[in-house]
């Protein structure tokens, strides 16, 4: 085990690096007597081969029922005796197990958690009833406008050449053909030691936290998993609209969108500003306040900014009633439009600024929080300092930057829109 870093931060969490390499941040958190274990590997569904998408969602619906050494009920029981309940979430790039657990309960969670994650069986019974319940949310997701204009925007974006652009569940075609060896397979590329983050939040010193970590996965060992090649992500030229007729259902969901930038990029922090002016919080936002305070058309509007590992995209997500689409969608226009021409106000930028800075320890109030918040942290190379950068680097973005970050991205003439519901127009193009 490499040796652990302290870093000087307000959190001064701990970082180490088994010799197998597995990653481990622990922070001693003393606020109840538990402990929060976040371990995330690079197995999201970018990573889904391109003949199997949905595979990294089935292995997250699977991994957890049954090992080579114990059944799914010894699991469950082993879990449910310490009132412990396992979260496992999968999104593009990491698939995610998440817990808490009291304090002396600590190693023998870690050790079930390994021996879930590092040898799972996918057992036939077991596989053949998740089939059942996959198929069931994708069918749930075909009948829902919001999941159906989301999916339909990143496949515009992204194309299908993109793994940003399939279906995360993928088709119910494709579950069909999963068999346990696919999963297996899935398991054997991406599960590695090199691939594992782990966080432990908690009332436990971070040497001890790191030392039982240590005890769990140590003894697993297996070559580093390939780096993913990802395409480049297709430059928008023109703007595209899609329309998904779903005329029995009473509200018209719109999802309009751009990409944008990496995460890396510099130019990040004045992003940021720049969508939490126009709508990250709804009412707070530009979007909010014209469409649905003032105009009264949308029971939700929001703007989101997912900057990534690729050029991620930037949503303006709307729910209205199908009378007022194409108003909604001329707001839309009309307010992006104006942001991009104008810029924000200097008021708009000081108070989002103060704003992201004061929210940063609301994020930080639970071991929850703390552990998703270094996951990211980690996944992002921030540095173990970042909590304590962030105000800074707010501070440094000026209203020229925020304006420029506007101009680079927001143009109608550019976007792709997909309205689903009980609309039958042609979305304004």
């Amino acid at each position: 085990m490499k040796a652990i870093e302290q870093r000087d931060s307000a959190m001064a969490p701990a970082r180490s690096v088994l010799d197998n390499g597995v990653r481990v941040i622990a922070k001693r958190s003393d606020a109840t007597p538990a402990v929060t274990l976040h371990a995330a590997f690079e197995a999201g569904t970018v990573f889904d081969p391109p003949s199997e998408p949905g595979v990294s969602h089935f292995v997250s619906r699977t991994i957890d029922r049954g090992t080579a050494l114990h059944a799914a009920d010894e699991i469950a029981e082993r879990l449910e005796n310490r009132g412990v309940s396992l979260a496992i979430t999968v999104n593009r790039h990491a698939l995610s197990l998440v817990c808490t657990c009291l304090v002396e309960d600590l190693d023998v969670i870690l050790a079930t958690v390994a021996d879930v994650v590092s040898q799972p069986a996918f057992p036939a019974p077991e596989v053949e009833t998740r089939r059942g319940e996959i198929i069931t949310m994708i069918r749930q997701d075909e009948d829902n406008p919001a999941a159906m204009a989301g999916e339909g925007l990143f496949s515009s974006l992204y194309g299908d050449r993109h793994p940003y652009g399939r279906r995360p569940r993928g088709s119910v075609d494709g579950v069909e053909r999963v068999t346990g060896a696919t999963l297996q397979a899935f398991h054997a590329s991406r599960f590695r030691p090199a691939a594992l983050s782990l966080v432990l939040v908690g009332d436990v010193e971070p040497a001890r936290a790191i030392e039982s970590a240590s005890r769990a996965f140590s003894s697993w060992n297996a070559a580093p998993p390939a780096d993913p090649v990802l395409p480049p992500v297709p430059a928008s030229h023109e703007r595209r609209v899609r329309v998904i007729p779903m005329m029995n259902k009473a509200q018209a969901d719109i999802a309009y969108g751009f990409t944008t930038i990496l995460r890396s990029d510099p130019a990040y922090y004045a992003y940021w500003l720049m969508n939490n002016i126009l709508g990250e919080y709804s009412i707070g936002g530009r979007l909010g306040d014209r469409i649905r305070e003032r105009q009264g058309m949308a029971y939700y509007v929001f703007s989101a900014l997912d900057a990534n590992v690729v050029p991620g995209p930037l949503l303006i997500r709307a729910g209205v009633n199908p009378a007022n689409v194409d108003r909604a969608l001329a707001s839309i226009d009309e307010e992006i439009t104006r942001m991009a021409a104008d810029g924000p106000t200097d008021q708009e930028v000081a108070e989002s600024r103060q704003y992201l800075i004061g929210s940063m320890p609301r994020r930080l109030e639970t071991n929850v929080g703390i552990a998703n918040f270094l996951q990211m942290v980690e996944f992002f190379d921030l540095g173990m300092d970042f909590d304590v950068r962030v105000p800074d680097l707010l501070r440094r973005v000026t209203r020229d930057e925020v304006h420029a970050a506007a101009r680079a991205v927001l143009d109608p003439a550019k976007a792709a829109v997909v309205v689903a519901g009980p609309y039958a127009g042609t979305g304004g193009s």
